[in-house]
């Protein structure tokens, strides 16, 4: 850190929590009920900011809302199976509520990196301020900045192009030719699962037969199920990769798409599914089948997001890849050393955030309560 820019440093007691979303708010959460003092920072305005400003508007948890719920308070009773945008993030505001979590809007973090003299983690803000800490929780995510891949000829387009970030809802677009490009829950290889089976969650089926049966097995049986539901979707443009769905996700975090009616719309030809893109012209596109270009009149990037971790963390090569993700696989990749820990990087959603957050806390807690002792 440049020193002659820095205030005089502040000790904070207890934890830093970086991130005020979910994973944040979780790790806040559970250090709380053990008594150990957190601050939450945030770089923007508002807790859970991008459930607020980066979804769309019809968006709804994609697995049932008991997979999904943080640690130490359920959902309401009155919630839908699957609730709704706005009722996840009225959820996270009665969550930080409830747990006593303020976080610190506007605190964007410029630099975190150990201090070996002081044995503690120095975390520069924007503005100068450094706080100091015994422990620093990485709670940004995986999704923290919007991937926006730069194909040829993307400047020229005359058309709008924008990251599903942006998109809101297809109204906005009535009577245009769009082309989405990506392919994924926020969008050629992918698995399309139904959402439930036989009235009940896919997700949860999964869930319940790992307990018995080895994943492999798990898969055929859904894949199977998928099959009687759907129909081949191979035959829709959509290939299946070689390795099942559970399977795919444990290895790399590529999460199955649960269908809600998007094959419906494929059928009926209000969406037809081609294949990689080329290049990008002033009207359209043209597709790596060599294929003639195709006119559109806006283009949806529905590209992912990736991790801003690199940016400002220093010293965190023993958990973190040079891309922002955890180096040691889920359920064990949330401690690094000098007290550095992660929450919400297991490429396992909500579920695995709750599981770092929970492990995150009991392993400070230790470590707080020797040091009250001395």
């Amino acid at each position: 850190m440049d020193r002659e820019k820095e205030r005089p440093a502040t000790w904070v007691p207890g934890a830093v929590i970086v991130g005020a979303g979910p994973s944040g708010l979780a790790a806040a959460a559970c250090l709380a009920a053990r008594g150990v003092p957190a601050t939450v920072l945030e770089r923007s305005d508002s807790l859970a900011f991008t459930w607020r400003h980066r979804m769309y508007d019809r968006l709804a948890l994609h697995l049932p809302k008991r997979f999904c719920e943080l640690p130490l308070l359920p959902f309401p009773e009155e919630y839908p199976t699957y609730p709704n945008k706005d009722q996840f993030v009225t959820y996270m505001e009665r969550y930080a509520a409830a747990s006593g979590v303020a976080p610190r809007f506007g605190a964007s973090v410029e630099e975190a990196a150990f201090d070996a003299p002081a044995g503690a983690w120095a975390v520069r803000l924007a503005g100068g301020e450094v706080l100091m800490t015994r422990w620093l929780v990485v709670a940004t995510g995986e999704n923290a900045e919007p991937r926006v891949p730069e194909f040829p000829g993307m400047r020229q387009f005359a058309g709008r192009v924008l990251h599903t970030c942006e998109y809101k809802s297809g109204e906005d677009f009535a009577g245009e030719k769009v082309l989405v490009v990506g392919c994924g829950n926020s969008g050629m290889e992918v698995h399309v699962l139904p959402r439930e089976m036989l009235g009940l969650s896919t997700f949860g089926i999964a869930m319940a037969l790992l307990k018995w049966l080895p994943v492999q097995l798990v898969d055929r049986f859904i894949l199977a199920a998928a099959h009687l539901t759907l129909g081949n979707t191979s035959q829709l443009g959509l290939r299946r990769p070689k390795t099942g769905p559970i399977e795919l996700k444990n290895l790399t975090g590529r999460t199955p798409v649960l269908d809600v009616g998007t094959l419906d719309h494929i059928k009926s030809g209000k969406i037809k599914v081609v294949g990689a893109v080329k290049e990008v012209t002033s009207r359209g596109a043209r597709l790596a089948d060599g294929s003639k270009e195709e006119q559109f009149d806006a283009i949806i990037l529905a590209t992912g997001y990736r991790s801003n971790v690199p940016s400002w963390l220093k010293d965190g090569g023993d958990v973190f890849t040079r891309e922002g993700t955890t180096k040691t696989p889920f359920p064990n990749g949330w401690k690094g050393r000098n007290g550095l820990y992660t929450v919400g990087f297991s490429q396992r959603g909500l579920l695995g955030a709750s599981s770092d957050a929970l492990s995150v806390a009991r392993d400070i807690h230790c470590q707080w309560r020797e040091r009250e002792r001395l």
